[in-house]
């Protein structure tokens, strides 16, 4: 049978349909779980499940590592990254030069209002993600990111948008959230992105001092007349005609304020330190403590946080001064996150990177012509580094990500890695099947059960492997025959297309 598009996408189609009924996000069952739920798909490996979610995707050498450290020392050395070589990444990124440059760097080498600034550091994301050693201190950098969001592309941050991912998420992304706050609220790309830094005492602008409060810290629960008084405070905070952060006694608006508990005279002499002291405030208040533990476990945990998770999660934070590193430990060895096997899923990002990362492929050997590929498949899945327009960052529910068209874009890119048609620039093995099946079954059922294990980490159910088989008109009891050089990245793509794949 000769294999096509429209047979591969009936098979993956049978397949998927499989565990339509599946309610992703949902409290984890204490039952023992049906054959076709998440937990049940992806085995119960509590190794495998704390790579989906601390990593961009487990590989053999990532869990074999895992395996041999155990939780808390595996959590021990992610948590400490400085100790990880990560060398091969370091010298991958001198490509992308401009990534992370000084804006003084980026207005020297690029044209004003340039997107090449944007485009590296959306592709040294990809990078990190796909091939640093320090997996969790790139998935948590990503949580950052996206929680202090800032555009990219967005106007007037097209020289500011790499330092503040420097020296705002990535080098607040394991300390205090209170510094990360404090440094945010002074880096001239979020003074720009929420109009900061047009804000005057004669026309106070309400827009950053109305997310600060919303989406960065506490939440819903203030009134206008917080966002007046904040907006009034944090005049001043803006950006020098040279483009880098200053503070500005003669824009900023004096008078007493009160502001979901923080009150002061905010007189002419103390205006910076004041409008600092307010962000110090923020960051320290139970409601944000509340609302930054419920967000990590939506991202790390299930869509639908669990309660007395997320209040332990929040009295961490506050018993240790805002620092990030003790909350996450907790969060990773809680029973509520053993439990929460298979309920999440992939963002489209997630799913590109775990790709390859299984599928063992590795960096063109110069130039980035294939991060240029993936960064514009994700353009296209809508997921692309920061290119998020609204402030609130991307979404990370599942209702979302799960679109037919999605997952359509989902397969197309198994099959274009899988097969090598896209981007053909990328490192393969010289023998795919052979690099993730050493030892070959006698048939194809016992070929799709070991490339499942290779890849997902458990073997599909009966009825998606017959799925997957279909496309090569093969049953699980076919014995494997020369026809399967020819079927074999089809049926490699075809697992990496199954529910189990798309779970986090």
């Amino acid at each position: 049978m000769t294999t096509t598009r429209r047979t591969l996408l009936a098979g993956t189609a049978a397949a998927a349909a499989v565990t339509s009924g599946i309610v992703i996000g949902a409290a984890p069952a204490q039952a023992a779980p049906a054959a076709t739920s998440p937990a049940a798909l992806l085995g119960g490996d509590p190794i495998a499940h704390l790579l989906r979610r601390a990593t961009f995707g487990a590989t053999p050498r990532s869990l074999a590592e895992a395996r041999k450290l155990g939780v808390t020392a595996w959590l021990d050395r992610q948590l400490d990254p400085q100790r990880i070589d990560d060398a091969a990444c370091a010298a991958l990124l001198k490509r992308l030069p401009l990534a992370h440059a000084t804006p003084a760097a980026v207005r020297a080498a690029l044209p004003e209002h340039s997107y090449e600034g944007f485009g590296q550091l959306g592709r040294a994301v990809i990078a990190r993600a796909a091939w640093s050693e320090r997996q969790l201190f790139e998935v948590v950098a990503g949580f950052w990111a996206n929680h202090l969001h800032v555009a990219a592309p967005s106007s007037g941050v097209w020289d500011t948008r790499g330092d503040y991912d420097a020296q705002v998420i990535r080098k607040h992304a394991f300390g205090r959230f209170a510094d990360m706050l404090a440094a945010s609220a002074r880096h001239p790309a979020m003074l720009t992105y929420l109009d900061q830094r047009f804000s005057t005492k004669a026309h106070p602008n309400e827009n950053y001092a109305r997310e600060l409060m919303e989406l960065h810290t506490t939440g819903l629960g203030y009134d206008e007349s917080d966002v007046q008084d904040a907006a009034r405070l944090l005049t001043g905070l803006t950006v020098s005609k040279a483009g880098g952060y200053v503070y500005d006694a003669a824009r900023h608006a004096t008078g007493p304020v009160d502001i979901l508990g923080f009150r002061h005279a905010n007189t002419a002499a103390d205006g910076e330190r004041t409008a600092l002291a307010f962000l110090d405030h923020l960051a320290k208040l139970p409601a944000t403590a509340e609302r930054l533990a419920r967000k990590l476990c939506a991202r790390f945990v299930a869509d639908e946080p669990p309660a007395a998770l997320v209040t332990r999660l929040a009295k961490v934070y506050l018993d240790h001064d805002t620092a990030i590193v003790p909350v996450l430990r907790a969060l990773f060895t809680s029973a509520e996150f053993a439990a929460a096997i298979g309920q999440k899923v992939r963002t489209p990002f997630e799913d590109l990177v775990a790709t390859v990362r299984t599928l063992g492929l590795a960096p063109e050997a110069s130039g980035v012509k294939a991060l240029d590929a993936l960064y514009n498949v994700l353009v296209a899945a809508g997921n692309a580094p920061f290119r998020w327009a609204p402030p609130n960052g991307f979404p990370d529910v599942a209702a979302i990500w799960a679109s037919p068209s999605v997952f359509l874009m989902r397969c197309n890119l198994h099959l274009n890695l899988a097969t090598g048609w896209y981007p053909k620039q990328l490192g393969r093995p010289a023998d795919l099947l052979t690099s993730l099946v050493p030892a070959m079954p006698a048939t194809y059922g016992g070929l799709v059960d070991a490339l499942a294990t290779r890849l997902i980490g458990a073997p599909l159910p009966a009825a998606h492997t017959a799925a997957v088989l279909s496309v090569a008109g093969k049953s699980p009891t076919s014995g494997v025959d020369k026809s399967l050089a020819g079927h074999a990245p089809y049926l490699i793509a075809l697992v990496l297309d199954a529910p189990p794949f798309q779970l986090r």
